[in-house]
């Protein structure tokens, strides 16, 4: 069977890219969010925001075997660390209550539409690009938990991987139907942040095992 092919060149347009702009940066502020939370020093926020920042994807791009995107551009780097240094001097109440959650929400959306775009580019067939979608955007999350001591985000209750799939699988099947990319990568990345808005909001949560 011939594989479907429903690659996209690169550049993929301004709103993916800013879609990879919106995953690294939030995704880094949610890394030093952790750090402020512990009390940790101002490296310890750099390293949380760039691990967190560059994690998923540089899993992504160590996969599908392209260059990882931070090693042939530093500005991704550059932005963590600003983060970080921003987060450090803001005073602590912005960061109570669930802002990690949301600033996690809106760059877990961004990240994985722009993963599956990425992978799609390369020619990755569309259900593993689905999956780079989903690595991209959860795995920084994992990463900063781990480091953090925390339970992994993908351990509670409430929808998260799913919102995730969400947005990635929407867009590419609609970049595969031919819907105009921008379209395309703003209808899925608002699906996936309206269904773990949701989640966070009522605590939406898929059916657990009981065991039989």
């Amino acid at each position: 069977m011939t594989p479907i092919d429903i690659s996209i060149d690169f550049p993929i347009g301004p709103v993916l890219s800013a879609l990879d702009i919106a995953g690294i940066g939030l995704f880094a502020a949610t890394g030093a969010v952790a750090a402020a939370r512990a009390k940790q020093t101002l490296v310890t926020f750099a390293f949380f925001a760039l691990a967190t920042g560059v994690g998923g994807g540089t899993v992504r791009d160590l996969l599908i075997g392209v260059p990882v995107f931070w090693v042939v551009d530093t500005r991704p780097l550059i932005a963590c660390l600003v983060i970080a240094l921003l987060v450090w001097i803001t005073p602590a109440k912005f960061w109570r209550g669930k802002t990690l959650d949301w600033l996690d929400a809106i760059g877990m959306a961004s990240y994985a539409v722009f993963g599956a775009a990425k992978a799609l580019s390369v020619g990755v067939p569309p259900v593993a690009a689905v999956m780079m979608g989903i690595f991209t955007a959860c795995l920084g999350g994992i990463i900063r938990d781990v480091l953090a001591g925390e339970p992994s985000i993908i351990l509670r209750p409430e929808l998260y991987v799913t919102a995730a799939a969400l947005a990635a699988a929407l867009f590419v099947v609609l970049s595969g139907a031919g819907v105009m990319l921008p379209i395309a990568a703003g209808v899925s990345a608002l699906a996936g942040f309206a269904l773990r808005a949701l989640a966070i909001w009522k605590g939406l949560a898929l059916p657990v095992y009981r065991g039989g």
